[in-house]
């Protein structure tokens, strides 16, 4: 066979592979045998093997797996992930509706009801038709790239079908095992004398972190892919990009199977809400309740966001699996910040799916508002929590003998006297300088990637160093040397090198992040960023009063009085000294190219743009001191308008006078 002959018997088994695949997995219709399928397989495997200048990366052939990932690289999400915000009862849920509609008071809404499915999330981008790049959700800002493991899951298309489709998005699903395929995978374990998963959920994630793609090809994997992000606007609604999505090739909730459907109000909801939490029991895929999100695009974008979640959509968690098993004693955690928290110490019980033998016990007034005693048989039920949560007690199997629980007095870890703040549920340690835990947590909330990410060092290493007396509180870090840290149990020249090194590097991370790395309480990573851009320096911050904090947009009293308390206490005013005296960054830094052309002006950006991207023209406006807000109203400054403005967003900027300018005006604005 010559190779333009080769070429083209290629393409048209790869055509026809695709198809093929197509109809079995997406469409539940095939029209030929596996064992038909298998052949031209194999037939399309050897053709490649035998003319690899005609290799392509998105080939059915695949499918099958084969590359070996040591390393999982991160990369940054180009749109954050965000995790959801939950609720549990119909008022919770009606008070979200409530909101929801305060905020768009102009708007009719409607609503997209659709399952949650019991997975692990992944974002995966196409270009011009083909398959890319696969991410896990990680943190939210940046995950894992799984695309070669993403690559062997049959319903995840490689190539999508037909030519309507944007010419670069990404598209957001959840992959998961069924549950005939999880009790498949963990029969041949047993065989194999291997101990069997715990969950699909599980088994899902840690497939996709397989190294060798090849061994994920056989674990039976499945995705429904739901939420479409792109810059070309070419659908304005979620529930109508989900069937286009459908159209392009992708598995996604079928309206006709009852997995989707438009709502417009509560009681549309709850007729979706109760139909599943009935009938999931009957479907092939497990999941864990419902999630509700606003149809249109342009009310998402003008509800926007929080840090962590969406404030257009919220999910529904079904309730959860609950076991009754007995309180054998409880034991107590000391945070960072001196918190106590109490764990309940159970017999252990299985529970949707995992064996629990911890619990939380969140507080002294939750134990007493439970009556919580040694000994009693209580409920256990895992309600959207990562460790599950005692809910109550079987009175009717109470020791008559038992008696009445006594909270901690003292720390379990220093000894010092605890208390607990008015109006506060939690109890604390109030010795922060030498209380273990807090010293080691404060450090390690400093060095975590979001803070100053010093690459080499972990909280094994924080809690090394705490007990060799290397450090005890952050400032020390900088005085560290190679030689100090060598005489260490398990430390080589290279490791002490890298450690020294990532500390060294640290100094260059923004006065936002290291303003977040101080731990302050109450001080995120939004407010961090918020407080720095205002006062711009540290010394300007540490000068402030509650009233002057307050001033500053979205910083409440609580907050403000966290910050003035934080910076009155002379050993926090002594470790700003040191860590100002050991080069770290106490001051925004303006970047190349800003200015304050913008500074003070409310900025609302809608259409879509020749010249910019939403996304940069919003980068853009924070750049020059421009604030982005997603919703007109009388504080608005100026509209950056594109193409496809929305007439009611348009009507509403003149009604109210809000000056209304294109992207080349905003360019001039800015010196561009």
């Amino acid at each position: 066979m010559s190779p333009d002959e080769a070429q083209k018997k290629i393409e048209a088994l790869r055509k026809e592979l695709d198809h093929h695949n197509y109809l079995y997995y997406i469409k539940d219709a095939p029209e030929i045998s596996d064992f038909d399928f298998d052949q031209k397989l194999e037939q399309l495997q050897k053709l490649e093997a035998d003319f690899p200048q005609f290799d392509d990366p998105n080939s059915p052939s695949r499918r099958v797996g084969g590359d070996i990932t040591k390393d999982f690289p991160t990369l940054k999400h180009k749109y954050p992930m965000l995790s959801l915000s939950n609720t549990y009862s119909r008022e919770e849920l009606e008070d979200y509706l409530k909101r929801t509609q305060k905020a768009l008071p102009d708007q009719e809404l409607e609503f997209v009801c659709e399952l949650k499915y019991d997975g692990a999330a992944i974002s995966i981008s196409y270009k011009n038709g083909e398959l890319v790049q696969a991410l896990t959700r990680g943190d939210g800002s940046q995950g894992d790239e799984i695309t070669n493991n993403i690559k062997t899951i049959a319903s995840v298309p490689l190539r999508l079908r037909g030519t309507n489709y944007p010419s670069e998005f990404e598209i957001r699903g959840e992959v998961f095992m069924p549950l005939e395929g999880f009790a498949r995978l963990n029969q041949s374990r047993i065989e194999e004398d291997l101990e069997p998963f715990a969950n699909p959920r599980n088994s899902a994630s840690g497939s996709l972190k397989m190294q060798d793609s090849s061994l994920v090809a056989k674990r039976p994997l499945d995705c429904f892919l739901y939420f479409v992000m792109q810059e070309e606007t070419l659908i304005d609604n979620h529930y109508d990009a989900v069937l286009a999505a459908g159209e392009w090739g992708f598995k996604v909730p079928q309206p006709e199977k009852g997995y989707l459907r438009k709502a417009k109000s509560i009681d549309e909801i709850f007729e979706f809400i109760n139909h599943w939490d009935e009938a999931r029991h009957d479907l092939p895929f497990e999941i864990d309740g419902v999630v509700i999100k606003v149809n249109s695009y342009a009310m998402q974008e003008r509800l926007g966001a929080t840090a962590k979640s969406p404030r257009w959509a919220i999910a529904y968690k079904f309730k959860a699996e609950q076991q009754e098993t007995i309180l054998e004693s409880v034991s107590y955690q000391v945070g960072r910040t001196g918190a106590i928290t109490p764990v309940a110490n159970l017999k252990a019980v299985s529970l949707a799916g995992t064996t629990v033998k911890r619990a939380s016990l969140h507080n002294a007034d939750q134990i007493a508002k439970l009556d919580l005693r040694v000994g009693d048989s209580v409920y256990v039920e895992k309600g959207g929590e990562i460790i599950p949560k005692v809910v109550g007690v079987n009175f009717t199997k109470r020791d008559p003998q038992s008696v009445e629980f006594e909270y901690l007095k003292n720390c379990p870890e220093c000894g010092t006297g605890l208390i607990r703040l008015e109006g506060e549920a939690l109890h604390y340690c109030p010795n922060e300088e030498s209380c273990p835990p807090q010293v080691s947590g404060r450090i390690q909330h400093f060095i975590s990637r979001k803070a100053m990410d010093i690459e080499g060092m972990g909280s094994e290493t924080v809690e090394q160093f705490v007990q060799a007396g290397l450090i005890n509180n952050i400032a020390d870090l900088y005085d560290l040397k190679a030689e100090d840290i060598l005489p260490l149990e398990r430390m080589a020249e290279k490791s002490a090198q890298n450690i020294v090194a990532g500390i060294a590097a640290s100094r260059e991370i923004p006065f936002e992040r290291v303003l977040f790395a101080l731990g302050i309480r109450y001080v995120g990573e939004t407010v961090a960023k918020k407080l720095a851009r205002h006062f711009e320096h540290i010394d300007h911050l540490m000068k402030a009063s509650a009233e002057e904090l307050v001033s500053v947009d979205e910083i409440g009293e609580r907050i403000a009085q966290s910050v003035v308390e934080y910076f009155d206490k002379p050993e926090h005013q002594d470790l700003i000294a040191r860590l100002k005296t050991a080069g770290l960054q106490f001051e925004v830094v303006q970047q190349e190219g800003a200015s304050k052309s913008l500074e003070g002006l409310t900025i609302v950006i809608s259409g879509n743009f020749e010249r910019f991207g939403r996304k940069e023209i919003k980068e853009l406006i924070e750049l020059h001191g421009g604030k982005n807000t997603g919703s007109v109203s009388s504080k608005t400054s100026m509209i950056v308008a594109g193409e496809g403005m929305g007439p009611s967003k348009r009507k509403k900027a003149e009604d109210l006078g809000v000056k209304i300018i294109d992207e080349n005006e905003f360019a001039e604005m800015i010196g561009l």
